[in-house]
This record gives structure tokens, C-alpha cells and sequence, in this order.
């Protein structure tokens, strides 16, 4: 991942439709972002009967249901994620799905998924970072309602059972995120304290902190999006719509750009300039061949095509080889 490598975070926000997450891959095509991602699983081996919603569910569909109920109407079937992964393929996006049980990681392996997506939920769950991990594929760690603590304790599992790849992606789990509750520059605390590359799962509203994770090193930025802030479900409206996940792309790619190599050195553009803005020694009045260069007759102005004002202290006290108008560049 030598860019910043991109998920388009489709979700369940394809409402359990199977055209919908079709549509889906098509806007993150367009957008040009690396992969799209969903979320598998079967309910009943997710949540049990009684599991409630978290606010932010209750809050967004507007009504309480168990989370059972809700995840059921959201669930596609592992045929209809094999068609999903055939059309990202033919459409050359990556697909990439976040499995939720164990059964799913099975399922998600043998299509063939490269890169496993391990969602924050999953982070103290040691039967399931064990299975990921004997799969010995490169891993992304969601650390949403973590600690350091608990981030050390899931890499140190993946790493015990095989996983060398591992990217670290900041997260807070609410729905849309609160600007105050993003502490963005945890991403570069994670970074430092586990010598690993990282990123940000960004839940909030806009592109903003998606934009400043990359301008702070992200090597991976997910973003949740919909066709429709409006539809039903419980993501809609902490998710980018197609015009605003394309805008993100391109300022993402664009600070990307801007980041260079952290060389400083002048650029073929600031070569160009360098002579018109920069200044020369001039005379400052007429002056005289055999005169004296002073302070009082010798001032620094544009353009910078001749001698710089930083060998002033070796000019000054020099004498005139020859005469030199008013605001003539002076030589030696």
C-alpha cells in the first residue's frame, strides 16, 4: 500500500438488496477509490434474541427493535456476496467484506478475499483473530471503543498466530462521530506505540478529518457511504453520498500529492520565480569607480539576478571597479 489505499465503506447500507449494492460498486468506481467494502454475516450467529440496539440505531431508523430483527432485514446471503465479488471484479475495484463470525471468515477465504477487514467489535474476540489470523493474509484492525491495551492485546494474538500485515485504523464507533469526540491524533499515538502503519475509520459527518488523516500519514481511510442519506437503515446518515465521496477521493489524492518526500529543495516552478522574487545588491545612488560600497550606497532590491544580499558583509568596504547608476546591479 504505497498510496493512501482508499475503502469506500458500502456497509449494510445496501438495506439487504442486491441491485442496491450493485449500484453501490458502481459510485465507487467512479469516485476511483481502491476497494469497496461490506459487511458479512448471519444474524443469528452475530447477536442473540434479546441483543439491543445501540442508541445511534434507535436514533437513526427512528424506532426500537431488537438488534436481530434489524440485522435480518440487512443480510444478504453468501450467494448474493459471491455475484458481489464477481462484479467488483469485472468492474476492477477490490472487494472486501468484514466478516462478523466465524463461519463468514470461512466463506469470505474461500472466494478469495485478500485483505481481511476486522471490525472494532471483533477486536477482544480471541477465537475470531485466531481463525484470521492462521489465514496468514494482510489484516486491517478497526480500534473503535479500544484502548491501547486492548490494541495491544489483538495485535499481540494476530501476530502469536501468523499475521505479519497488519494497518491500524483510528476509529470511534458512534454514529455520526462528534467532532470532539475524534481525537485524531490517537492515529499517530497508535503508530508510535506499535511501530505499525495506520489509518482512520472516519464516522463522521463530511470529509473533513478523512482529509487531515491523510495530511497526518494514514496509509488506509475508510468511509461509510450511501446512495441516499434519506433511506432507511442505521448508517444513511453517518455516511458520504456519491458526490461527496468523490470530492473526498480527490482531496485525499490531492493532499497526497502535496505530502512529497519531505526534501526541502526549490521546485522547477520555484526555480523560475527564484529571479523575480528574490533581490541583488544594487546601487543605491550614483557611484563613483575607486568609491567606497557603504551602507549609504549600496540597498537590496529586485530581481534576484545578481549578487545576493547574503555576501553583503563581504561587499561592503569592497571598492567600485567601475561607475554604477542608480539602481544598477552591482559586480565585482
Amino acid at each position: 500500500m504505497s498510496n493512501i489505499f482508499i475503502i469506500a465503506e458500502a456497509g449494510v447500507n445496501h438495506n439487504g438488496d442486491l441491485n442496491t449494492a450493485k449500484k453501490m460498486i458502481d459510485k465507487a468506481v467512479i469516485a476511483g477509490v481502491d476497494a469497496v467494502k461490506f459487511q458479512t454475516f448471519k444474524a443469528c450467529n452475530l447477536v442473540t434474541r434479546d441483543a439491543k440496539q445501540a442508541n445511534y440505531q434507535i436514533n437513526n431508523l427512528g424506532e426500537e427493535t431488537s438488534q436481530l430483527q434489524m440485522l435480518e432485514k440487512l443480510e444478504l446471503s453468501y450467494k448474493q456476496y459471491i455475484e458481489l465479488k464477481n462484479y467488483c471484479d469485472m468492474k476492477k475495484i477490490m472487494f472486501l467484506s468484514s466478516p462478523f463470525d466465524l463461519e463468514s471468515i470461512d466463506f469470505l477465504n474461500s472466494i478469495g478475499m485478500s485483505i481481511f477487514k476486522i471490525p472494532s467489535s471483533e477486536i477482544d474476540n480471541v477465537p475470531y483473530l485466531i481463525k484470521i489470523a492462521k489465514l496468514k493474509k494482510k489484516v486491517i484492525l478497526s480500534t473503535g471503543m479500544s484502548n491501547l491495551s486492548d490494541i495491544e492485546f489483538s495485535l499481540n494474538i494476530l501476530r502469536e498466530n501468523g499475521t505479519k500485515d497488519i494497518v491500524v485504523l483510528h476509529c470511534n464507533t458512534d454514529y455520526p462521530t462528534k467532532m470532539e469526540e475524534v481525537n485524531l491524533l490517537a492515529m499517530k499515538t497508535i503508530g508510535n506505540a506499535f511501530k505499525v502503519p495506520v489509518g482512520y475509520s472516519d464516522h463522521t459527518e463530511g470529509i473533513e478529518v478523512a482529509v487531515a488523516a491523510a495530511a497526518l500519514g494514514a496509509k488506509v481511510i475508510e468511509k461509510h457511504f450511501t446512495l441516499d442519506k434519506n433511506m432507511y437503515g442505521p448508517d444513511h446518515k453517518a455516511s458520504l453520498e456519491p458526490f461527496e465521496l468523490d470530492n473526498m477521493v480527490k482531496a485525499v489524492r490531492n493532499i497526497e500529492r502535496a505530502l512529497g518526500d519531505g526534501i526541502k529543495i526549490q521546485t522547477p516552478s520555484e526555480k523560475i520565480n527564484r529571479a523575480v522574487a528574490r533581490k541583488s545588491l544594487v546601487a543605491k545612488v550614483f557611484i563613483k569607480s575607486e568609491e567606497t560600497f557603504t551602507e549609504e550606497n549600496v540597498c537590496v532590491k529586485r530581481p534576484g539576478t545578481g549578487i545576493s544580499p547574503r555576501n553583503w558583509s563581504y561587499v561592503i568596504g569592497k571598492k567600485a571597479k567601475r561607475d554604477f547608476k542608480k539602481d544598477e546591479l552591482i559586480d565585482l
